[in-house]
């Protein structure tokens, strides 16, 4: 009882205290985000240039290794994603700029979740602010369980972990125990598995 009353007063003084910061900073005072000026068609260019033409210049190991997955992989995806949800097409913003392309979208997403770090690490790269790559991560992640959760989310079924033994032992040349499967193979780890090996 003493532990439950105790959050409960550090929640009330946390809530005092956001109520008495906003009384302080907001004066009715309307403030306006700064515009700044990114070069987006460029960044797709460098997108493109970089990883996407039919010469990149990064080879299809880098584009594994920075990516967390191939290339064709990466195309199927961003393809699925632009036809479930209108956010991954480029289209005009509010002041007529045409947006960013999928691409440079689906880059934003994947680049923080395969090496870890904050939203606005690829702002040089890509030209997108930190809102924006948080969009797209939120977008992605939702889409991404919503087009793939029915065949790829679920529990392995025999088969499936046949295969997983299969292609562990082709790769690595030793067979997987039952035990060290059951407890690291989790339903992300899966997804990515069964993507890896199939495209």
């Amino acid at each position: 009882m003493f532990f439950a009353n105790a959050v409960l007063r550090a929640g009330q003084i946390l809530i005092e205290e956001e109520e008495e910061e906003e009384d302080f900073s907001s004066e009715n005072v309307i403030t306006r985000r700064i515009r700044i000026n990114r070069d987006r068609q460029g960044a797709h260019e460098k997108l493109v240039n970089d990883y996407f033409s039919d010469e990149p210049l990064y080879n299809a190991d880098i584009f594994r290794r920075r990516f967390r997955m191939s290339r064709r992989l990466f195309t199927r995806i961003a393809n699925d994603l632009a036809g479930l949800d209108p956010f991954f097409t480029q289209r005009p913003d509010a002041r007529n700029y045409e947006g960013f392309t999928t691409l440079q979208k689906c880059t934003a997403a994947i680049r923080p979740l395969a090496y870890g770090t904050v939203a606005d690490a690829l702002d040089e790269y890509l030209q997108m602010s930190a809102r924006t790559t948080r969009e797209c991560l939120y977008r992605f992640c939702h889409n991404v369980v919503k087009l793939y959760s029915k065949k790829y989310l679920r529990k392995p079924n025999a088969y499936d972990v046949q295969q997983l033994y299969q292609a562990h032992e082709a790769r690595h040349g030793f067979r997987l125990c039952n035990f060290y499967l059951c407890y690291v193979m989790d339903f992300i780890i899966f997804l990515y598995v069964v993507f890896l090996f199939k495209c």
